[in-house]
């Protein structure tokens, strides 16, 4: 007979498993373990159903999302990154025709460059390269350029024009995504992965969420909960990535797994803390307050990576 937590558990995974495909394949994967094919299979309806299908069925036919006509790219950039989310397969026809129209039209409009080339700062850089490398296109001269930013303590700023010297745990997570992306999409590069590795120790050497210098929070948003991501960091977007890059947790990482637990509602179920204005055009259907799965899934994912800590 199942304990009481068991039986708990499986009805977060049911609720779970109640919902769009594409959170449905990540469970299966993530938290039940089920085979590869039965996974791929989940995952292929993604590009014709839910929330990817009508996602994708909203791009106009000169690639872009949105009207925005001040800043057109941004909506796109936004739209190309919650497919991904979304785990939209790269290789489906689907995928490749929203991306030809994205390579033929769109361009940076402030930079005049092409979209897949990125623009000029770190923060956006790094998740135009996670969207370029998991859509299959070319970005090493992105990969490149991230490198020979890297700041001395570790970290990525996109103040660094400006005169920063010192990362931004925001634009850091972002970049550190998308090299993650390209190795996965390209293959392990040592010089990548030392990248990483050192932009890895600036999250934990500050605990995930702490000045080195004072010990306090760096921002308070970075222990509310959010989804959409976007662009913006908090804790349990920093210990999902180290998941997903295979980084072994160590002590520094307690207190943030700890604040992570702390969130989960009596039922098992997480809710969104913190909703974040970012001219999304897709609402997936998640209400500030209420339990997210998007937010349970990874914060069950996350936890049980980090069980021995």
């Amino acid at each position: 007979m199942a304990s009481e937590s068991g039986r708990a558990q499986m009805t977060v995974v049911d609720w779970l498993l109640d919902s769009d495909p594409a959170i449905r394949w990540q469970v299966m994967r993530d938290l039940l373990d089920e085979s590869a094919e039965a996974v791929a299979m989940e995952r292929a309806r993604v590009a014709n159903e839910g929330w990817g299908g009508r996602l994708l069925a909203l791009q106009r036919p000169d690639g872009h999302w949105g009207d925005d006509a001040s800043n057109p790219e941004w909506i796109t950039f936004l739209a190309l990154f919650q497919l991904r989310d979304m785990g939209l397969d790269p290789r489906s026809d689907e995928a490749r025709r929203a991306v030809g129209l994205v390579r033929s039209n769109l361009t940076w409009h402030w930079w005049g460059k092409r979209f897949f080339d990125g623009e000029v700062e770190p923060c956006i850089n790094g998740r135009v390269l996670a969207i370029s490398a998991y859509l299959g296109e070319d970005s090493h001269g992105l990969v490149d350029r991230l490198l020979g930013e890297q700041m001395a303590d570790g970290g990525w700023n996109c103040e660094q024009e400006n005169g920063s010297t010192r990362g931004s745990f925001n634009s850091t997570i972002n970049v550190l995504e998308g090299l993650l992306e390209h190795e996965r999409a390209t293959g392990a590069d040592p010089t990548v992965t030392a990248s990483r590795e050192r932009g890895h120790e600036y999250l934990l050497e500050r605990r995930m969420l702490r000045r080195r210098s004072t010990g306090e929070v760096i921002e308070p948003e970075f222990v509310q909960l959010s989804s959409p991501i976007t662009y913006h960091y908090d804790v349990l977007r920093g210990l999902d990535y180290l998941r997903a890059a295979g980084a072994s947790p160590d002590a520094r990482v307690a207190e943030a797994v700890e604040i992570v637990k702390s969130k989960g509602g009596g039922d098992g179920r997480w809710p969104i803390d913190i909703v974040h204005d970012d001219d999304l055009q897709f609402d997936m259907g998640e209400a500030l307050g209420k339990p997210s799965r998007w937010i349970t899934l990874r914060a069950l994912r996350v936890l049980s990576w980090a069980r021995e800590v």
